[in-house]
């Protein structure tokens, strides 16, 4: 994108999105805060079923939904 340098960034994958399909996203989510993986984007229900987003270790961001 215009203006974005990524050699600047202090978000790994800037401008990527990974989205991955788990019909068991819930319990997933439970298990990644109560072992303190960082949780970006609490769980909600939209239009893909359950969904959150957290962190890998090398901080990118994965979302994983429930809805296939």
């Amino acid at each position: 994108m215009p203006g974005v340098e990524l050699s600047r960034g202090t978000q790994p994958g800037l401008g990527v999105a990974l989205w991955l399909y788990a019909p068991d996203t819930q319990d997933i989510h439970d298990k990644l805060a109560a072992a303190g993986v960082k949780i970006t984007s609490a769980p909600i229900d939209g239009p893909f079923g359950r969904t959150f987003t957290f962190a890998d270790p090398d901080g990118y961001l994965i979302t994983l939904h429930s809805k296939g």
